[in-house]
């Protein structure tokens, strides 16, 4: 093909066939041990996570290190406030993170980066986004998920050599994946990589670009055609922001994280060489899910962070602030408040903390882990900050800038309810990531039974599926009925002062019950049961929770080993375990009480302008245009706001 083919339109993409691409990015094999996945399957694989890794003492020195020379620099060289106001992070600032050498935290020394851990990569982005999360944005998206991590993964040593050292030092990076009309539906990308001779061809418009507007490098995901000796398929692409035909559209302008670099770039017969293509044509997808399966540990980091700040104004403010002749936090309304903040944050550090090492010690497939600390850590936190604003009252749905204006603390508990918003849908949103790992979770069962339920399946398949699952649960049902969650004796070295043995029970026997229920579902709705969505989330939430009670009680007692308030430790895990169980019952209960069914009669009668009166009495104060804008290829007709730091 030549490269003045002109781009095909968006592909017109089935429900099944979106799965299948999907399902073919998907890791399709379990090589290491996995404790969520087991976890969902109704085994409490405490061994795999207890005692609690921890990072080898060189690397813990060489992260301290560099954590402190961090702490100094945001302590005295960011304005938080000025990066609100200016919505965007000086050059100066980010000039000075270069020469610190954050932008290559992630990287191999021997290219010239700091080489930390997951663990004090993490540390640093909830230090670094505690001053202004705009910063942790900025750093995250250039190596969490930009140039860096995937090149790390799968690029060859000859691009490793060319773009690393770069990206340690001097150039930012961005990863494109998202457009107008594709969000988690990739089967329907549309942006094109048409082969010629030693190059490709790029074509199309990429939206909400993280560090577009300032990036020197770009991961691009685009669509090979099929042809002579090409794959084809999405595939991955290291894109230099200053070739010719790369433009950015736009500065898009946020509710909340006013600082980062988020833009609209399009590409017009943008030449790529072909030795920038990062692995196999076809590779794409599973390139970006593989990143992601530690890229999205960087979004717990930031939701650590934003606990930790909101334990410490809510202590400070509710112990100054006295309402009825005491101090607000003694009133049980706001003292449950703050107990959930407390408990949270310290549950939040240990699924963060824990995921973290596991990555760094590579003996388990984090792949749930990973999906499921992103997940909640970004609800949790958002909790947590409402419950701040409530507290804070009045003063808590002022900006800061009012309230220094008028002499008080300029206190910003607006601005992280803003600012964490997006981390429900940051990297997969809170209903993706439901649907993502509950594919995960059930991968088990439909390895051995998924033929059964496949309306395209031969009958002898089906007959071959059924016999394999029936060795399968024969197996593995009489396994769910009992375990050591019901022997007062299990998990003894889990009780000191404060007994924290009987929720690690409670785990146990739990995660049994959470694997019948899903056996249950499977057996009642077989093929429907990927439409039953609200059951899935809850499933998923379940999980979660489970995932937070055993983190918690593990890092507990490795802080008691360690006596570093081991025994406040304990305390704050007790409590937290005591609230996730209740949460936990709620979720069981709803797994089959619900208003699901009602509520997709609602949804239709909503569509079809049914309850269309009830839409009466409004004027509507949203500007004309269409839904989604026009990313037809072609040249752009926009100025080009790309602004590079150097």
């Amino acid at each position: 093909m030549s490269a003045s083919t002109t781009p095909s339109s968006r592909p017109a993409v089935t429900e099944r066939e979106a799965r299948e691409v999907a399902e073919a990015a998907r890791e399709q094999h379990w090589r290491k041990p996995s404790f969520a996945k087991e976890l969902f399957l109704g085994r409490f694989r405490l061994d795999l996570i207890h005692p609690h890794p921890l990072p080898a003492d060189e690397a813990a020195q060489r992260g301290e290190e560099f954590l402190a020379k961090l702490r100094d620099f945001v302590e005295t060289k960011v304005d938080a406030a000025l990066i609100e106001r200016d919505a965007r992070i000086p050059d100066e600032v980010i000039d000075g993170l270069k020469e610190l050498g954050a932008f290559g935290m992630k990287i191999d020394t021997k290219y010239g980066g700091l080489g930390l851990t997951q663990v004090y990569y993490n540390k640093a982005l909830s230090l670094a986004g505690s001053a202004s999360p705009a910063i942790g944005v900025l750093l995250s998206a250039h190596q969490s998920i930009g140039v860096p991590q995937p090149l790390k993964l799968f690029g060859t040593q000859e691009q490793k050599e060319r773009f690393l050292p770069r990206c340690a030092r001097t150039d930012i990076s961005a990863f494109l994946l998202t457009e107008p009309d594709v969000g988690s539906d990739p089967a329907r990308l549309a942006t094109t990589a048409v082969p010629d001779g030693d190059d490709y061809v790029l074509d199309g418009v990429k939206l909400w670009t993280t560090n577009g507007v300032v990036a020197d490098l770009l991961v691009v995901m685009a669509r090979v055609p099929k042809g002579q000796g090409h794959k084809g398929g999405i595939t991955a692409f290291v894109v230099e922001t200053n070739s010719p035909g790369v433009t950015v559209e736009n500065r898009n302008a946020f509710m909340g994280l006013r600082g980062i670099e988020n833009g609209v770039t399009r590409f017009h017969q943008v030449r790529v060489p072909a030795a920038n293509r990062v692995g196999e044509e076809g590779q794409g997808l599973k390139i970006a899910l593989t990143t992601l399966n530690t890229g999205r540990l960087s979004l717990p980091a930031s939701c650590v962070a934003a606990g930790k700040w909101c334990l410490k104004i809510a202590r400070e403010w509710s112990a100054a602030r006295e309402q009825w002749g005491k101090p607000v936090a003694h009133h049980e309304a706001v003292g449950s408040k703050i107990s959930f903040i407390a408990a949270t944050t310290f549950a939040l550090e240990a699924v963060t903390d824990l995921a973290s090492q596991m990555a760094d010690e590579d003996r388990n497939d984090i792949r749930i882990e990973g999906a499921l600390a992103k997940l909640y850590a970004s609800e949790m936190a958002w909790t947590m900050a409402d419950e701040l604003v409530q507290i804070r009252g009045g003063r808590g749905f002022e900006t800061a800038e009012s309230l220094r204006a008028r002499g008080e603390r300029g206190v910003p508990a607006e601005q992280l309810l803003r600012d964490l918003r997006i981390n429900r849908i940051f990297e997969g949103s809170t209903e993706i990531m439901h649907l993502l790992i509950a594919r995960e979770a059930v991968d088990a069962h439909l390895s051995v039974a998924g033929d059964l339920i496949d309306p395209d399946k031969s009958l002898g398949d089906k007959a071959k599926a059924g016999a394999n699952a029936g060795v399968f649960y024969a197996k593995w049902l009489p396994k769910l009925v009992a375990g050591p969650g019901r022997l007062p004796t299990s998990y003894g070295e889990f009780k000191r002062e404060v007994d924290l043995s009987g929720h690690l029970r409670y785990v146990e026997r739990t995660s049994r019950k959470l694997a019948r229920s899903t056996f249950y579902a499977m057996s009642r709705w077989q093929g429907r049961m990927e439409s039953k969505q609200g059951f899935l989330g809850r499933i998923v939430d379940i999980g979660a929770e489970l995932f937070a009670m055993s983190a918690a009680c593990v890092r507990a007692e490795l802080l008691r080993s360690q006596g570093d308030h081991g025994r406040e430790a304990y305390q704050l895990a007790d409590v937290f375990c005591r609230q996730s169980r209740i949460r936990i019952e709620e979720l069981f209960t709803r797994l089959w009480t619900n208003t699901d069914d009602l509520d997709r009669k609602v949804v239709k009668g909503v569509l079809s302008g049914t309850y269309e009166w009830l839409e009466r009495g409004i004027v509507d104060p949203s500007g004309e245009g269409p839904w989604i804008a026009d990313a037809t290829p072609g040249p752009s007709r926009k100025e080009n706001v790309h602004r590079p730091i150097r």
